[in-house]
């Protein structure tokens, strides 16, 4: 009767794909803000100060404690639940960004200060995002869907709202100025926070773990350490993190000053920006689609390494040596379609390669890795500009990415990337051959049975024809007529 109930249960969990839609929707929200603040933030100090190192500053310090929290905060999600993890940073993020139009309006806000609500923000944003990041695959194994489905669908969301959010945001600078775009960005982390919390209650996967041991110091670093263990002792993870650790400081510092001061000097002003953002933007989310419907057909390493090589080097060498608006923006989009397929490759592999129970803690860990150089890419990258100017800042930065996007291509490791693949379409023929065999059985004991139907009926036929002579209820056979007597004498 308990296997009946936990089918029974299955069944009924399996299809039920709201979960998993809302915390789509709210990432898709949270991250549609984010896109505004990576907008308005640098126009607002490169407009009130002028100095392209001060905007690396203030990238440095919001980028710094997103490093220190991921360090850290992987048993804390665990602890205190993902649902829970994911509503705190928002609601807390939402009052930080608003924050700083509040002053500014006020004519209060100083520079320190708003590097100081930026970092706060910046701690409190890595922790949601991993909570809401983990809670993919089991929403996933509730939705009836594939795991690299899902990855793929939570990236192209993510994806677009960048999209969208760098297109409103650079339209909304222009027409109302940062500080106004930073409140709407306060409002969406308010939004975001009220799905997770109408559409994760209940949930098992989004409810605080209890701990095997009891809380203590040592406990959480024995947690934490658990994370970094697995990270370090798996080589591919650790290849993965040590690439896109170099390649997030690089796209840090391109983002957060290189392409705004680009576009404030020598393009036109935010609605540019905004458009370049959008369309990188617009291409990924058609590249994301595009790997979940088709890339299963391909090697993940090929795929990969030839998608980091075109979303690389060429948005630099554009945008050093070719002028106006056009060709980087063809450039951008194409890169955008090249960037959309890393996420769904590198969701899944962690997907596949970490247990349920670590998922939080590894994630952490990973977060950490990745994110560790991404404030110093925004302050190198204003400090370049400051030195050797925006040219010279550009083709140091796009030679350092092409350098980092040849490892795929050259350190053994990343074979490990396929494995998964050899393993799903293992699953898949091991699938297909005990279905072959078990319609074989089937059929086999259908023609038994059939045989055996046959042979029963051409016995019983038998036996009623030796039968009916001796039935008094049968037709008698015909006998031999008895010899006429002769007429003739």
């Amino acid at each position: 009767m308990a296997d009946d109930t936990g089918d029974r249960e299955r069944r009924g969990n399996s299809g039920d794909r709201r979960p998993l839609m809302l915390v789509l929707a709210a990432n898709t929200v949270s991250i549609a803000g984010n896109s505004l603040t990576l907008i308005a933030v640098p126009w607002f100090v490169l407009e009130t100060t002028g100095s392209a190192a001060k905007a690396g500053l203030v990238s440095f310090c919001a980028t710094l404690p997103v490093v220190v929290s991921a360090v850290i905060g992987g048993p804390v999600i665990d602890r205190v639940g993902r649902r829970r993890v994911s509503i705190a940073s928002d609601a807390l993020c939402g009052v930080a960004v608003a924050t700083i139009p509040v002053l500014h309006f006020a004519g209060l806000l100083r520079f320190w200060q708003l590097c100081a609500l930026m970092a706060f923000c910046g701690l409190l944003h890595a922790p949601g995002e991993t909570a809401r990041q983990v809670l993919v695959p089991p929403l996933a194994e509730r939705a009836g869907t594939t795991l690299s489905r899902a990855a793929s669908f939570y990236d192209g969301a993510s994806r677009g709202a960048r999209m969208l959010g760098a297109a409103v945001g650079g339209l909304l600078i222009a027409l109302l100025g940062p500080p106004s775009v930073l409140l709407l960005d306060a409002a969406t982390f308010a939004a975001s926070a009220v799905l997770i919390m109408a559409g994760l209650r209940g949930l098992p996967a989004a409810a605080p773990r209890k701990p095997v041991v009891p809380v203590s110091a040592r406990a959480y670093r024995a947690e934490l350490g658990e994370g970094y263990r697995f990270l370090l002792h798996h080589r591919l993870l650790l290849a993965i993190v040590l690439m896109v650790m170099v390649t997030n400081g690089l796209d840090q510092g391109l983002s957060s000053v290189l392409l705004p001061v680009h576009a404030e000097r020598h393009l036109g002003g935010s609605v540019q920006l905004g458009l370049l953002t959008a369309l990188f933007g617009g291409g990924a989310l058609v590249g994301a689609l595009l790997y979940g419907a088709v890339g299963d057909r391909f090697s993940r390493r090929t795929v990969f390494a030839v998608s980091f090589l075109v979303c690389g080097l060429p948005r630099f060498l554009i945008a050093a040596f070719v002028p106006g608006v056009s060709p980087l923006a063809v450039t951008m989009a194409a890169s955008g379609v090249a960037a959309g397929m890393l996420n769904p490759i590198l969701t899944t592999v962690t997907y596949e390669a970490v247990p349920d129970e670590l998922r939080s803690r590894v994630s952490g860990a990973l977060t950490a890795g990745v994110w560790v150089v991404m404030p110093l890419g925004g302050l190198a990258a204003g400090c370049l500009v400051e030195g050797v100017g925006l040219t010279a800042a550009f083709l140091v930065t796009g030679g350092v990415y092409f350098l980092a996007t040849l490892s795929p291509l050259v350190f053994p490791a990343w074979r490990g990337m396929d494995e998964g693949t050899a393993a799903d379409k293992r699953t898949v023929a091991d699938e297909r051959t005990a279905a072959d065999r078990a319609t074989a059985d089937e059929r086999t004991a259908a023609d038994r049975a059939t045989a055996d139907e046959r042979t029963a009926a051409d016995r019983a036929t038998a036996d009623e024809r030796t039968a009916a002579p001796l039935s008094s209820a049968g037709p008698r056979r015909p006998t031999a007529a008895p010899a006429e007597s002769s007429r003739h004498p």
